[in-house]
């Protein structure tokens, strides 16, 4: 990685090296998730998630929860993985926390959220992926 601020191409590896390293029973479910990296969310996406200010969110699942899917679900859209670049930069700016840590972080609680896991199941999960 260079000096300057990561990249989009840049977090978008970090995040694939985080899907990678996620457990095979979770990797292959997370396989038709897309990722996407986004400079800011939408105003869309803010809502739908109660958040007014654009720097206030890093990272958003869309999408139909495994837990909540039905088999009338399979001509749904794909589930979708935002991470939003800004803020993200932001984040570690002000925190100081690492570049792939802070994806890291951000990518396993977005995946959680297509396991319907809870916040708890989440911090397991994050911690079991750690190297």
């Amino acid at each position: 990685m260079s000096s300057a601020e990561p990249s989009p191409a840049e977090f978008e590896v970090a995040a694939r090296c985080a899907l990678a390293q996620m457990p095979d029973e979770f990797r292959e479910q997370l396989a038709a998730v897309v990722l996407r990296i986004e400079e800011f969310a939408s105003k869309e996406q803010l809502a739908s998630v109660g958040i007014d200010s654009r720097w206030n969110l890093s990272g958003l699942y869309e999408g139909v929860p495994l837990t909540e899917r039905s088999s009338w679900s399979s001509g749904d859209m794909p589930p979708v993985i935002s991470l939003f670049r800004q803020p993200l930069l932001l984040e570690m700016r002000e925190t100081g926390v690492a570049f792939e840590e802070l994806v890291h972080h951000v990518v396993v609680h977005e995946a959680g959220h297509h396991f319907g896991f809870s916040d708890d199941d989440m911090h397991a999960l994050e911690e079991s992926v750690k190297d």
